[in-house]
């Protein structure tokens, strides 16, 4: 006969080896949340409160580039930009890239 049988190996202690395979997955992953996840996170965690912090007289900057100031803060999202004497355009509250300068609120008597 030309084939001759295999034998297999006595099973070994795969528990730790186990383990030893998923560390790499595991230092990846835990990579990944502090280089890329949180930051993000945190990026938008500040971009939500400087949308919510808008007020009227702002002076912005939208996310297609137009520059204006805040006329108007209405309740549903959006904003009142006047971009030119005269020339007002309704922008919602999310596509505000940067606040350029920000106005002081009215002194309380």
């Amino acid at each position: 006969m030309l084939i001759t049988p295999a034998y297999a190996q006595a099973a070994g202690g795969g528990g730790a080896a186990g383990f030893a395979q998923f560390l790499p997955l595991i230092l990846i992953f835990a990579i990944m949340y502090f280089l890329l996840i949180r930051p993000q996170q945190k990026k938008m965690k500040e971009h939500k409160a400087m949308v919510e912090a808008l007020r009227r007289g702002d002076q912005v900057i939208t996310q297609g580039g137009i520059i204006g100031k805040v006329v108007k803060v209405k309740e549903d999202g959006e904003l009142e930009v006047e971009i030119a004497e005269g020339v007002k355009v309704r922008v919602v509250r999310a596509t505000i890239a940067t606040v350029l300068s920000k106005t002081e609120p009215a002194a309380s008597k």
